[in-house]
């Protein structure tokens, strides 16, 4: 593991994403990998992702790196964290075998433009949640523009912009990461339980409590992710950036990338997901 990265985490300056997602593979099942897989396929309105290269950046659980192998992608995956990287190596030793060649998993930064250079450009470049999360996430935007191959496509995923409100969630990240380990679950608990509240309020004023309950069981059908392990990863989630759709319109148009698709958080709390193509 990177010494700069102990020393952020030590410092309060870095979340452990990792460490979260070592306890999301104890729940992971089935269900969850097959989610995994749709959601890849509806986004990118593709079937099966055979003869196509991806490049997972930041891989965090592995999920969606082992996703789209199941596809039958070509994948290189990477990410900051040393622990991501071994979550990443567990799935690939569970549905793989670890000398498959067609799967390759390292540990690397976005922001070290020479090692991207050095993996050259992929069909598919993803990466949900991840540059928003690097300390400097325009740089990461920049530098992931170079990994795609011409008539390739870029599948992102950054947190919304919302005002006042983000500079506010920003502060509790901030509380959250410089708390003694000890006190950051109650401290979590204590942020979450107002929302969980007013949720499940509202769903017993409409008399519709088992919608609330079904939203928690029935959360892996949200990318087949884990409704306990994402929260945790919002609280908690730092370095933390946010940004307009437009502005990565913007960005990315000025680069030569067309935006295909467009699924926004109704300019709520959340990520705005992106599909741009290289022309």
């Amino acid at each position: 593991m990177k010494k700069s990265y102990k020393i952020e985490v030590k410092q309060g300056k870095r979340f452990q994403f990792g460490e979260n997602w070592r306890h999301f593979l104890l729940v992971l099942n089935d269900k969850h990998i097959a989610e995994a897989e749709k959601s890849l396929k509806q986004m990118l309105k593709l079937d099966t992702l055979q003869d196509k290269s991806f490049l997972d950046i930041g891989s965090g659980s592995g999920l969606f790196s082992l996703a789209a192998h199941r596809l039958g992608a070509k994948v290189y995956s990477f990410d900051y964290d040393h622990d991501s990287v071994a979550c990443t190596q567990e799935l690939k030793r569970r549905y793989f075998s670890m000398d498959d060649s067609d799967w390759i998993i390292d540990e690397g930064s976005v922001l070290d433009l020479d090692y991207l250079k050095s993996l050259g450009q992929f069909d598919i470049v993803y990466s949900w949640g991840v540059l928003h999360h690097t300390g400097d996430m325009w740089r990461s935007l920049e530098n992931v523009s170079l990994t795609v191959a011409n008539g390739g496509q870029l599948f992102i995923a950054i947190y919304n912009d919302q005002g006042g409100w983000s500079k506010r969630w920003k502060q509790i990240k901030k509380t959250y990461n410089t708390l003694p380990k000890f006190f950051r679950l109650p401290f979590a608990i204590l942020v979450l339980f107002p929302r969980e509240i007013k949720l499940m309020g509202v769903a017993l004023l409409t008399l519709r409590i088992n919608s609330y309950i079904q939203y928690w069981l029935q959360y892996h059908e949200n990318r087949g992710m884990s409704r306990w392990h994402d929260l945790i990863d919002w609280i908690g989630g730092y370095p933390f950036e946010v940004a307009k759709p437009e502005e990565i319109f913007e960005f990315y148009r000025a680069r030569g990338y067309t935006l295909e698709r467009l699924k926004t958080c109704a300019g709520g709390l959340g990520c705005n997901q992106f599909l741009f193509s290289k022309q």
